[in-house]
């Protein structure tokens, strides 16, 4: 069952529970698969990814296992996308990647949660969408909650927690993260070798 703004709610003991199991256990399948291989092993990697998200993945796309999901059928990703090593991927809610954006290591965007209150906790599995828009820079050991959106040409700094959306244009961090500064393109300041 999905909102209008793009949740979906998944109640346990029914048939979309039953096919999201099914699901999960595609992904661990793939990405077990997936993680024997190494950073020398990149068109192995493209084939598999490409699988885990049912959709074939530019050529420019590089991913560092290993890597992590719990379905990957709902990761969308543009191209010259560049994935380090150890990220977590929980697509549920749907995860989409614009054109030349860089994740980090360790980084973990997690569309799926369940609700607050005690008593229903396992009764169903929520997902509100991620979208991180184009030239995106997510630093290291960054954490990325359901229902936000990264904007464009944005950097998240390292070890930051992104609970609502970031504006295009601008450095966030912390936990909660917040706007630091705004940025632009600054490559006529950066000396060689600098």
């Amino acid at each position: 069952m999905s909102n209008e703004d793009g949740t979906r709610i998944i109640y346990r003991r029914t048939p979309e529970s039953t096919a999201m199991l099914a699901n999960v256990k595609r992904a661990m399948a793939i990405t077990a698969t997936l993680n024997r291989l190494t950073f020398n092993d990149a068109d192995e990697i493209r084939a598999l990814f490409s699988e885990l998200i049912g959709k074939k993945v530019d050529e420019s796309f590089l991913l560092i296992p290993p890597f992590y999901t719990a379905g990957g059928d709902e990761i969308r990703v543009g191209r010259n996308v560049f994935v380090n090593q150890n990220c977590t991927f929980y697509d549920l809610g749907g995860l989409d990647i614009a054109d030349d954006v860089m994740i980090g290591p360790n980084v973990s965007i997690i569309t799926a949660a369940h609700p607050l209150e005690p008593s229903q906790r396992r009764a169903a599995t929520i997902g509100k969408p991620i979208v991180i828009e184009r030239n995106v820079w997510i630093a290291a050991g960054v954490t990325i909650i359901g229902g936000v959106t990264v904007g464009e040409n944005s950097v998240v700094a390292a070890g930051s927690v992104v609970t609502r959306d970031v504006p295009p244009n601008t450095l966030v961090g912390g936990n909660p993260a917040r706007v630091i500064r705004s940025i632009g393109d600054d490559r006529g300041n950066l000396r060689k070798g600098a």
